[in-house]
């Protein structure tokens, strides 16, 4: 396996998961449209990390991880649309409206009949985009530890070699993975971030994962 990984991000998400690729011995080359805001981050971090521009961290691999806003996601996939042909993509991405929760709640500025990263997907065609990390808090996504084992990662995507990598890389992470289908699963994938964070607005109760029980 390439151990390179090109992360476009500069959030907390995306340094969450940088550091998890370190750990497990990856060459991280971070994308991001003002590098000086990661130099203090990247001094602290001990491992082969590389912070640059998002079209030379698009080429440094063909694995990436999209840790972007939603409102700016669709944007950033037009403008390098041609140069991630081929390339497995991990969406991290929610489709988080720029309004305030009510009674808790987000508001999504999707639709239930059409997810982000459907709308990713058809402006980057021949990317193989696949949804996973959208569902939990970052505190937790690499090395979760919870009484009741392994929390479980649904994830989605067309492309049957693509989620094969990613199952490899939650393995690495600490996850257990259920594979949900096609692209259009995404559609009730993504809406899981809802839900996850409805305790940490009501009770502020952010210490949790979705598990899938099996009889």
């Amino acid at each position: 396996m390439n151990k390179n990984v090109g992360i476009i991000g500069s959030g907390i998400v995306a340094k969450t998961l940088s550091k998890g690729f370190i750990q497990n011995g990856y060459s991280v080359f971070v994308g991001t449209r003002d590098a000086s805001k990661m130099n203090e981050w990247k001094s602290q971090v001990n491992g082969n990390v590389t912070i640059s521009s998002v079209s030379d961290a698009i080429s440094s691999s063909n694995l990436l991880v999209l840790a972007t806003k939603g409102t700016v996601s669709e944007g950033i996939i037009r403008t390098h649309a041609k140069a991630l042909s081929g390339k497995t993509i991990i969406d991290t991405t929610n489709p988080i409206a720029d309004v305030p929760p009510q009674n808790g709640l987000i508001k999504y500025f999707t639709s239930q009949d059409e997810s982000l990263m459907e709308r990713l997907q058809k402006i980057a065609p021949e990317a193989n985009f696949v949804k996973a990390f959208n569902s939990v808090g970052n505190a937790y996504m690499v090395n979760p530890k919870f009484a009741e084992g392994k929390p479980t990662m649904f994830i989605a995507g067309n492309s049957d070699s693509a989620k094969s990598t990613v199952k490899e890389i939650l393995d690495l992470f600490g996850w257990e993975t259920e594979d949900m289908g096609k692209s259009e699963s995404a559609r009730v994938i993504e809406p899981l971030c809802i839900l996850w964070c409805l305790p940490g607005f009501l009770r502020n109760q952010w210490t949790h994962a979705f598990k899938l029980l099996k009889a």
